[in-house]
């Protein structure tokens, strides 16, 4: 997301000045002009409407600028009332302004396609001199845009009032109030002359009482209305074909269901949204709580599926005023009385307005931040159009998807790709060293600008794939393609625009090497083309031709050289790709008929598949079909099929293994990327890995499967898991995933650096700066110490410690153990288990094979609550013992950890005897800031000072009257004098901490913050959750 830009139709032409009384007088202008009160979209998103009281201006969305105004007049005002709320049909060819007095007022809006509007001519500008892209803005600057006319229609009266209203293709639907019905007026009438149809609610007997609806949604995709009622209740509804029943003689227009019914004050249906792509339907409360269902049938089979908290308290945020899913589905957008919230589909909280200086937000005069009436979405989900209460400016903010959402593919997800409406946006960070991938502040983005030629023709983007190294990245808009190289910084698109208009990219795109496989329609023809990336695009370099018998759905690389492509017919084509020195060709090597398995081919996102090893090793490819275990995503659930031969023959069994899932990554199919580790640390598996026992394989995690189910990542260690035979049919016999909870979108799995990286975005606002703007910070999060976690949980210690030798070098790798510790100990003290199932004796032997053992306890300590050390230490050596072993390995600030732990177990013998030999042995090491803390903790000790003063005595340190010791950084570290009297309080926990604030619990800390690495780099507290 970006910054957002203004539009207002309702303010005069004024001249340029700068003058303050000028610049006053437009603000005053500004308050006094007339409020918008209402917003609505075309289908195709190309055209808008919105009214004031009094006019409906009529828009385009790219650019968004007005095309056509209409007032009414001041008789019609008096007669029918002003403006309240507006209708679009969805082709807006025909726009309704609802009124107060009950009355719908119809315009026809009419494209002329000859007439220009807007059309600029630069003078002074010699347009024969300007070539190539200049001279395509000319062209397109000065034939502007079509103009729109706007004509009355007619004016028609509901006497029965009117509740709410909804613009379908053929009709308008008007929800009555007294009596409670609904009416439905044709555009035009009929043959037989008809054009209206009623039925009355306490007729329909599927609702639950005859309610009065109060709003109602309809999407075409699903052919599927959602009706509102004044009791809180919802309902899917369907259109009905109209017929007579010949028992009452009564119409019946609608058939529903009710999936919402208020279980409480605040539970009430009050909005709702629609998701096609993922069949949700969305339902908004007065608390602000959204409740998402599922659509499984058109038969009322419409479960709930999740549910969204509130963003912030409801004195906060108010009540929900509007609501929508993006075009894509993978986002939902709400607005509230006081500010908008974002989700992604199943739950994972995005941008919010309410983190914004509401002080800021009021000076700037910004109200998309502080109240939303109305929101749609524009350009193909690339834009926002938010409108807000008493304000009369229009405000579009720009939105950025990710390519996963234009492509779903194993490189879109390996690698972060952002897309907005005319740049590319990646994340540069794979190929940087460890420490700089992970830091908040270096600059790991690079924006590259989508050439402005394809961009002017051919947007909006719809399809964005990058390669599984990196190296490039391919788009495509309504027609055509381009590709980039990320080395030469270099765009090729095709050379004329006749060629690039011959085709359609439809079903995706993916990267072998430096090829480029792009799924095209042309002239309902349906093909497999091969580009070259060292050859320019034209109609004649294409390499190789696959014709295809339909439409493809999703195709993928699948291991070394195999291409899967799924298609409508619902057949799986399975592809090998041979490359040659002078040439690459694809020859089909299998296909398997998915008939009665797969229901409805167009809702499959993607497609892969697990084959055998053997199969893999020295497998025959025309043979994979037979062996292999086909993996789908089919909206949100992730379906295996699995093979099995029998007297029949070959069959497959279907299994869903999970749900809600949002994207998911078999870490297989990047092939030579995982054993390609370029800067990255420690090696990656191969596929010669041996067996280390019976029970597990050395490979690591190349086998893994991730998903992201809007809640956390969950990870299969070995994809083998899910495949192995089930006493039953039961999905829930599917074992259960690593869960890794994360509070950021996840985007991808940086499997070599052992996190997980991703988004969250943030609003930046400056004092110094009259706007606001959101940013997308740059969030990792650890995984090791949970996968290792599974492995000590399932008794497989071995397993455990082969993974962490592939991950030792990484800089936080101790950290990594420290999680490990301190997530176990948590839960042990919070759970309260006996020695007998707790899982710390797995820990704590674990851990201490690592050469960091004695400093991961001691950090650990100092991060969690005094009451958790009895238990850690249950489990582990006393404490005097770390303490002589820390002094035996020269780990002096490690060993001064033990002595607050000593302390706190009232271990620590009264003359100090261990902190005064580990005072001479820092003395010794000329550690003086060891020094300083050791005598603090000794001042704390005794405030009198005579046991520091004993203890210098004792090292022959006793300083003169007039002599000060210094550290190393200046402070005074040793004075006759006496302290100061704060500098004599002893801390609530004994902490030798040299920070004044630092909280209950505890332990010393070393001169420099954060946590101190056996390589001596420094790894801050918050080094896996800071923000760019």
């Amino acid at each position: 997301m970006g910054g957002a830009q203004i539009y207002s139709a309702n303010r005069r032409r004024r001249k340029a000045s700068k003058s303050q009384d000028n610049l006053e007088e437009d603000d005053e202008e500004e308050d006094n002009a007339a409020p918008i009160l209402g917003l609505r979209t075309s289908r195709s998103g190309h055209l808008l409407a919105t009214i004031t009281a009094t006019t409906m201006t009529v828009w385009q969305t790219s650019p968004l600028v007005v095309l056509a105004a209409a007032s009414r007049s001041a008789a019609s005002l008096r007669s029918y009332g002003p403006n309240v709320a507006v209708h679009l049909r969805p082709d807006a060819s025909i726009a309704v302004i609802q009124t107060l007095n009950g009355f719908l007022v119809t315009y026809s809006i009419i494209v002329d396609p000859t007439a220009r509007v807007y059309q600029q001519i630069r003078e002074g500008v010699n347009q024969r001199k300007a070539t190539g892209t200049d001279s395509l803005i000319l062209e397109k600057e000065k034939a502007g845009f079509r103009e729109v006319k706007i004509k009355s229609r007619m004016v028609i009266r509901i006497d029965a009032g009117i509740a709410a209203a909804l613009a379908l293709d053929n009709e308008i639907v008007v929800a009555t109030q007294k009596p409670a019905a609904v009416q439905c007026i044709k555009w035009t009438p009929d043959d037989a002359g008809k054009q209206t149809s009623t039925e009355l609610t306490n007729r329909m007997a599927w609702m639950q009482n005859a309610s009065r609806i109060t709003d109602m949604i309809h999407d075409r995709a699903m052919s599927l209305t959602v009706w509102i009622t004044s009791d809180g209740k919802a309902y899917a509804v369907q259109r009905l074909p109209e017929s007579l029943d010949e028992s009452d003689g009564n119409q019946k227009l609608f058939r529903g269901y009710g999936f919402h019914s208020p279980e409480g004050q605040g539970t009430e249906a009050m909005k709702a949204a629609i998701n096609a792509r993922f069949s949700l339907l969305a339902v908004g409360c007065p608390q602000g709580e959204i409740h998402v269902y599922v659509a499984r049938d058109y038969a009322g089979s419409i479960p709930p599926s999740h549910k969204l908290p509130s963003p912030a308290t409801f004195s906060t945020t108010g009540q929900i005023t509007s609501m929508s899913y993006s075009p894509d589905g993978y986002c939902l957008m709400v607005g509230y009385e006081h500010g908008w919230a974002m989700w992604s589909v199943y739950g994972k909280p995005g941008a919010s307005s309410f983190s914004a200086d509401e002080t800021l937000s009021a000076m700037n005069r910004e109200g998309w931040l502080a109240s939303v009436k109305s929101l749609s979405w524009i350009n193909a989900g690339f834009g926002v159009l938010l409108t807000c209460v008493d304000d009369s400016r229009l405000w579009e903010v720009e939105m950025t998807k990710s390519a996963v959402t234009t492509c779903f593919s194993t490189a879109n997800i390996s690698r972060t790709v952002l897309l907005s409406s005319s740049r590319l946006i990646l994340y540069r960070g794979f190929d940087l060293p460890t420490t700089t991938t992970i830091s908040a502040d270096a600059p790991l983005w690079q924006h590259v600008a989508i050439p402005t030629g394809y961009l002017m023709n051919q947007k909006p983007m719809r399809c964005v794939v990058t390669s599984l190294d990196g190296r490039y990245i391919a788009v495509a808009g309504r027609r055509g393609l381009a590709h980039y190289s990320i080395g030469s910084g270099r765009w090729k698109t095709f050379d004329d625009t006749e060629s690039e208009n011959a085709f359609i990219v439809r079903g995706g795109m993916c990267w072998y090497q430096h090829i480029l496989i792009a799924a095209i329609e042309s002239d309902d023809t349906y093909e497999l083309r091969l580009y070259s990336r060292e050859l320019g695009l034209n109609a004649t370099s294409v390499l190789h031709v696959e014709h295809l018998p339909s439409a493809v759905v999703t195709l993928s690389i699948a291991g070394q050289d195999s291409l899967l492509v799924y298609t409508f017919e619902n057949v799986l084509y399975h592809y090998v790709l041979n490359a040659s020195s002078n040439s690459v060709k694809l020859f089909q090597v299998g296909q398997l008929a998915l008939h009665g398995i797969v229901r409805a081919p167009a809702r499959v996102r993607a497609v892969t598949w697990i084959l055998p090893e053997f199969q893999m090793r020295n497998g025959d490819p025309s043979q994979d079909v037979a062996h292999a275990s086909v993996l789908f995503l089919v909206d949100a659930k992730l379906v295996l099929l699995q093979s099995s031969t029998n007297e029949a023959g070959l069959k497959y069994d279907m299994r869903v293994v999970a749900h809600n899932v949002e994207y998911f990554d078999l870490l297989r199919d990047r092939g030579t990327l995982l054993r390609s580790p370029g800067h990255s640390q420690p090696q990656t598996p191969s596929e010669e890995d041996t067996p280390v026992n019976g029970l597990h394989s050395d490979r690591g995690l190349y086998d893994s499967l991730w998903y992201f189910d809007g809640e956390s990542v969950r990870c299969w260690i070995d994809v083998e898991d899910i495949l192995m035979p089930s006493t039953t049919e039961n999905e829930r016999d599917v074992p259960q995933p690593v869960t890794i909870a994360v509070d950021f979108y996840p985007t991808s799995v940086m499997l070599n650096r052992g996190v997980i990286l991703g988004l969250d975005a943030e609003i930046i606002q400056r004092r110094d700066a009259h706007f606001a703007y959101m940013r997308h910070g740059i969030r990792t999060q650890l995984f090791l110490h949970d996968i290792l976690r599974r492995h000590l949980s399932q008794f497989d210690p071995a397993a455990a410690s082969i993974l962490a030798l592939r991950y030792q070098d990484l800089p936080y790798f101790s950290h990594a153990l420290e999680l490990l510790l301190h997530t176990v100990l948590d839960e042990e003290v919070d759970a309260g288990r006996d020695s007998d199932t707790s899982l710390m004796p797995h820990v704590v032997s674990f851990l201490s094979s690592f050469p960091d053992y004695l400093d991961i306890v001691v950090q650990c300590t100092r991060k969690t609550e005094v009451r958790s050390w009895r238990t850690l230490f249950a489990y582990l050596p006393p404490p005097q013992q770390l303490f002589e072993e820390s002094l035996e390995k020269d780990l002096l600030k490690t060993a001064g950890g033990y002595l607050l732990i000593l302390h706190t177990f009232q271990e620590l013998e009264t003359s100090s005897e261990q902190c005064v030999r580990l005072l001479q042995r820092a003395k010794e090491a000329g550690d003086w800031d060891l020094c300083k803390e050791l005598a603090r903790f000794l001042m704390a000790l005794d405030a009198s000072g005579g046991t520091l003063r004993e203890a210098l005595s004792r090292m022959n340190l006793e300083p003169s009257r007039e002599t000060n010791v210094q550290s190393t950084d200046g402070s005074v570290l040793l004075s006759t004098s006496q302290a100061p009297k704060e500098q004599q309080l002893q801390r609530p926990n004994g902490n030798i901490d040299k920070t004044r604030d630092s909280t209950e619990g505890e332990g010393p800390r070393s001169s420099s913050e954060g946590f101190l690495s056996p390589n001596g780099t420094v790894v801050s507290e918050d080094y896996f959750s800071s923000r760019s």
